[in-house]
This record gives structure tokens, sequence and C-alpha cells, in this order.
């Protein structure tokens, strides 16, 4: 993959979007210290508009970005590992060619699911991780499933008013 000028500030400000959308607005969650926020729709947008690549990129660099500036920094590289393979799911399992084919398939709801459902997932490993404990960690997975479907929710809204507004037609997958 070879990066020009255009690709490279497209990246940085997809990058920056799932940044500002994870710290911007963020309900805090008492049992797993974290918080709930806006970044996983971002994150779910950017893996089936511009593929699975940039999702990976823009979920991975801007949640861990988001972490570490809001001090979390014991969970950036979790973070880094989990929300990228979180874009690069949305976008590798989806079937949307920004072409005006439909948003809303079996196949795209099934890789929006299963990126939530990667974060869950991850979350609980991370924190099994960082506690030392599985049973610990598994006190997150309400909380991270409440994110998982606040995210998919706000996803559903933001890809119908996209997709009406015709913002496919200015995407580039890959």
């Amino acid at each position: 993959m070879k990066w020009n000028t255009r690709e490279l500030c497209l990246d940085a400000l997809l990058v920056a979007l799932v940044t500002m959308c994870t710290m911007v607005i963020r309900i805090p969650v008492a049992a797993t210290s974290g918080y709930i926020h806006l970044g996983d729709s971002m994150i779910l947008l950017i893996g089936l508009f511009f593929g699975r690549r940039r999702g990976a990129i823009a979920g991975g660099v801007g949640s861990a970005l988001a972490d570490f500036l809001s001090g979390y920094a014991h969970w950036v590289v979790f973070t880094l590992i989990i929300k990228a393979l979180m874009g690069w799911l949305a976008g590798a399992v989806c079937d949307f060619q920004g072409d005006g084919s439909k948003l809303f398939t079996l196949r795209n709801g099934a890789a929006v699911l299963l990126a939530e459902v990667w974060m869950v997932i991850g979350y609980l490993l991370g924190g099994a991780v960082l506690k030392s404990s599985f049973a610990v960690s598994l006190a997150s997975v309400p909380e991270n499933c409440v994110q998982a479907i606040g995210g998919i929710l706000v996803f559903s809204v933001l890809a119908v008013a996209f997709c009406r507004a015709k913002i496919y037609r200015f995407v580039t997958r890959g």
C-alpha cells in the first residue's frame, strides 16, 4: 500500500474523528472504570464506508489516542488491538460498495454485530489481563454490551442520513 498526500490526510482525519467522538461525549461506567462514548459508531461507519484498512487504522489509532489523552494509558495497547480489529471486521465482512447499493443488508448487519461482539470479547480478555482475573473482568460485559448497542443505534441513524444524502459518492473504499 502506497500512501500519497491525499490518502495520508484522509486517514489522519478519520483517526481524529474517532478520537474526537470517543472523547467529546463520555458517560462514565463505575463497574469498568471506563466510559460509554460515540467512537464505536464512527469506527463502524468508517469500516463500512471506507473499507477494512481505513476502519482498522481509524479505529485502532483513534481509540488508542483517546485512551491515552483521557488518562487510560494502561488500556492503550489493548484498545489499539481491539478497536483496530473491530474496524477491520466491519470493513471486511460488509458488502457495501458505495455505489448506491443498500447499506442495510443482512451481511452488513452481520458485519456490525460481529465487530461489536468482538469489542465486548476483546475488552473482557484485556480486562482479565489487566486485572489478573477473568471473573473480575466479567463485570465489564454488561456495560460493554450497552456501549455496543449504543454504537449500533448511533451508527444506524447516521448511516441512514449519510445514505439519503448520498455521501457514498465521495467515499473511496480500500
